[in-house]
């Protein structure tokens, strides 16, 4: 059998994962709203029967999530990225070469198998033992091709959740079922620009000269087309590269107007972001702390700022980056407003090890890092923020709204599954 990648896609993730402790939300309508409650960012099958749309601001269709019994849910993103991990866990057991894509998606190798459908239907089989979440498979030789299947499998044109395209007529007929915008990359901007040359219709990209777009349309274009005709073009990443920045952002619940409520979210940003540092073995030399405003809110006075602190050695270290970062948000708070959102961003990552003290200041002590690993033990052990600075809050008024937030069953102690 040729070289074949296989695309896993978990069903409808957010809402399979609300489901999973909450068997009475099967085969009932439910949503997921993103940060602040704000608007639809998931759906389940049956949301999606009764035309409920991605982005669909929840204040705006209360009543009619009502009438129609729909189960509305915070974005629970600790309980997703349990779960996900669980499922890449299992997926590892499936192949030898594995790329994680996204929180939902995982390209896998699939050469040398003799039997692909087989395997792909005994994977899907396992997933959903193991973990309990429902996923499609699609297979073909490039990815381009192997997301045209997943999509396919999803619409239940494959056999147990699973389709495989592996010869050129069968590719062309299900190019002939989409959109230009249900390929993998393409928008309403991209499609825009090729209607311009003619281009309307996945056959008609396929088909197109590679050299031309190219020229008008870039590298990635015609790679695109080529993986249509079955040329692999991007090859699995099975390697995670290192970051080259690190960014921490999160809107207020509600709009921020003391000092000491914005310096505890970026506290806070910082005491995440340093932790995700701490697990590539990664350091910092500089930290930028921006604020801004609500720009929809037009009766509000705007405003918006970032400052860039540089530090004498680079570090991991929560309590040095914490300093940088207040002495930034000094530099940018303004009385007066009611600021929406703030965050952080690491710059000028490196590798830890390779970290050189200077005349006055020494790299990360051994005191200090074990301090670090202390800290970070403990939080994956009892929980998130079981110990943390004091800068960064207690009560924290200003957090995101989560009023429909289910529990974190798998990451806390005090939010496990109870059975009656």
């Amino acid at each position: 059998m040729e070289n074949l990648i296989a695309l896993v896609d978990c069903n409808n993730f957010y809402a399979s994962c609300e489901r999973l402790f909450q068997p009475r939300l099967r085969d009932r309508p439910v949503v997921v709203l993103s940060n602040n409650d704000g608007c639809v960012i998931a759906r389940s099958n049956e949301a999606k029967a009764l035309g409920i749309g991605m982005g669909d601001p929840w204040h705006l269709n209360k009543d009619k999530f009502d009438r129609h019994g729909v189960v509305v849910r915070s974005s629970n993103y600790t309980l997703y990225g349990d779960i996900s991990a669980r499922v890449v866990t299992v997926l590892r057991g499936f192949t030898p070469e594995l790329e994680v894509y996204s929180i939902d998606e995982a390209f896998l190798s699939f050469e040398g198998f003799a039997d692909p459908m087989a395997h792909a239907r005994k994977l899907r089989g396992t997933v959903l033992q193991w973990t309990g979440i429902p996923v499609s498979v699609g297979i073909a030789p490039t990815k381009t091709l192997a997301k045209v299947a997943n999509r396919l499998a999803k619409k239940g044109e494959g056999r147990d959740g699973v389709f495989m395209l592996t010869h050129q007529h069968e590719q062309i007929a299900a190019l002939e079922k989409l959109d230009l915008t249900d390929l993998w990359g393409v928008a309403g901007r991209l499609a825009k620009r090729l209607a311009e040359l003619g281009i309307h219709t996945p056959l008609q990209l396929r088909d197109a000269d590679p050299g031309i777009l190219r020229q008008r349309l870039g590298v990635v274009v015609q790679r695109l087309a080529l993986e249509l005709r079955g040329t692999p073009c991007h090859e699995m990443a099975l390697s995670v590269p290192d970051n080259k920045t690190i960014l921490a952002s999160r809107s207020f619940g509600r709009a921020v107007t003391e000092r000491s409520e914005f310096e505890e979210s970026v506290a806070s940003h910082i005491a995440r972001a340093a932790e995700k540092l701490r697990r590539q073995k990664l350091t910092a030399g500089a930290v930028m702390v921006f604020a801004q405003t609500n720009q929809f809110r037009t009766q509000d006075r705007q405003y918006s700022a970032s400052r860039t602190i540089a530090l004498p050695v680079a570090s991991a270290d929560t309590l040095v980056l914490t300093n940088a970062a207040l002495r930034a948000a000094g530099c940018i708070w303004r009385e007066g407003f009611r600021y929406k959102k703030a965050g952080i961003t690491l710059l000028e990552l490196g590798s830890a090890s390779k970290v050189q003290g200077d005349l006055w200041t020494p790299a990360d002590t051994p005191r200090q890092r074990a301090l670090m690993q202390a800290m970070d033990r403990i939080n994956a052990e009892h929980g998130r923020d079981t110990m943390r600075l004091a800068v960064s809050g207690v009560k924290r008024g200003w957090t995101l709204r989560s009023e429909q937030r289910s529990q974190r069953y798998t990451t806390s102690w005090n939010e496990l599954l109870s059975v009656d």
